[in-house]
């Protein structure tokens, strides 16, 4: 069994190339549940961000199979210009790649916090449609564990990051500030809440689109207003500032809807979602500055962060370490089963005649000899397991095989 995923993201491809094989909750599950049926594939796990689609999964080693052609097949896609984009990853550099995604270190901005929540997110899809398996499950819990600790131990000095932060700061450069703003927020999930804090923290007056058949049973941040969402054209001329990060497969703002609009004043629109929330045609607009998810890119780490970036490396290299211990002695477990097993038969072939010898009853002497092996098993066990821990794993496979050779027929 071995480790393998894709993967595309913001550094090696385009908002639109992205928006191709992104995936809501809902049908990333059932992209699971068909992934996981194909012959040679134990457990399937898929990550869709709007920064990032990534298909993982344990295999079996012999099997070939092609990650990239099946999610091309989900997809419905048939041109395989795409591949390109794409990074294929298996074992160490697998596994390496994602403890260090999960603690914020390969984001669009860098020790972010949502992508830790994405990747817990993922596993409990995963559950949920019980495509998960040992490998992966662990695998993914630890990468968490890894991301929390960072986060408690290691707080990154620009606080709590996301891109409508980053967005936001680049404004402010820009001369632009949100303060005393009119700002719209289109989307009240969980980008567009956090959209809408961040705006209301920096002083703008936020004014929240709500579905109408669920207004009365959702909530706002603190502080923001509500609009039906089809109020959002009549209320968009009185905005400065328009965010929109929804998870629908359609446009929120189209070009159609502006042909005839008159803007009381100059707005800008930020569209933080994948798929697509704006066409990208409202950008020709007069008056209309239009950004996208690629508009925020970071594109050199501050030199604050450096030392931070070091102790956040140094966690995730320990509890690395720790996931490959769990994973070599998941793949040697019926190896040392078998020599238990192999010891235990021969200590007991060994004290049967001077114990057939004793004076003790059949009872008393079966007694014995339960309780022998069960102390056999458990000194073997701690043989073989301090073994482990003491060697480095070139030489404890070395020993497992000889032991294996001991019992040989």
């Amino acid at each position: 069994m071995s480790i393998s995923m894709i993967g595309i993201d913001h550094s090696m491809a385009p908002v639109d190339i992205r928006a191709l094989f992104a995936f809501t909750k809902k049908n990333a599950g059932e992209a699971m549940e068909k992934i996981k049926e194909q012959p040679g594939i134990y457990g399937c796990i898929i990550l869709s961000t709007c920064n990032r689609l990534e298909v993982w999964a344990s295999v079996d080693e012999e099997a070939e199979i092609s990650l990239y052609e099946e999610l091309c097949r989900l997809k419905n896609v048939h041109n395989d210009e795409y591949r390109k984009y794409f990074t294929k990853r298996e074992g160490h550099d697998a596994v390496e790649h994602l403890f260090y995604l999960a603690s914020g270190l390969k984001s669009q901005i860098l020790g972010e916090d949502q992508i830790l929540t994405q990747v817990k997110d993922a596993l409990g899809i995963a559950r949920e449609h019980f495509t998960t398996d040992g490998a992966l499950e662990v695998l993914f819990r630890m990468a968490v564990t890894a991301g929390k600790k960072i986060k408690t131990e290691v707080p990154f000095s620009h606080g709590n990051p996301s891109v409508i932060h980053q967005a936001i700061q680049m404004l402010e450069k820009q001369g632009y500030s949100v303060a005393g703003k009119v700002c719209m927020v289109i989307g009240n999930g969980e980008m567009g809440k956090v959209a809408a804090q961040a705006l209301e923290e920096a002083g703008a007056d936020v004014t929240v689109t709500v579905r109408q058949y669920r207004s009365g049973v959702v909530n706002i941040p603190f502080g923001c207003k509500r609009i039906n969402y089809g109020e959002r054209m009549e209320y968009l001329p009185k905005c400065d500032l328009v965010v929109s990060a929804t998870a629908s497969p359609n446009f929120t703002l189209r070009e159609e809807l502006f042909e005839n609009l008159e803007l009381e004043k100059n707005i800008i629109l930020i569209d933080l979602a994948v798929p697509r929330d704006i066409e990208p045609e409202v950008g020709r607009f007069e008056g209309v500055t239009l950004f996208d998810m690629d508009s925020f890119r970071m594109d050199e780490t501050p030199a604050e962060l450096q030392e931070n970036l070091e102790a956040a490396g140094k966690i995730v290299r320990e509890q690395m370490d720790e996931f490959f211990k769990w994973l070599d002695g998941k793949e040697l477990i019926p190896r040392i089963q078998e020599i238990k097993e192999n010891a235990v038969n021969d200590f007991n072939l060994r004290i049967m005649k001077p114990l057939k010898n004793s004076p003790l009853e059949e009872e008393d002497k079966e007694k014995l000899m339960s309780a022998v092996d069960k102390a056999m098993e458990k000194v073997v066990n701690k043989m073989l397991f301090g073994l482990r821990d003491s060697m480095n794993e070139k030489a404890f496979l070395e020993c497992v095989a000889g032991l294996e050779k001991t019992y040989e027929k």
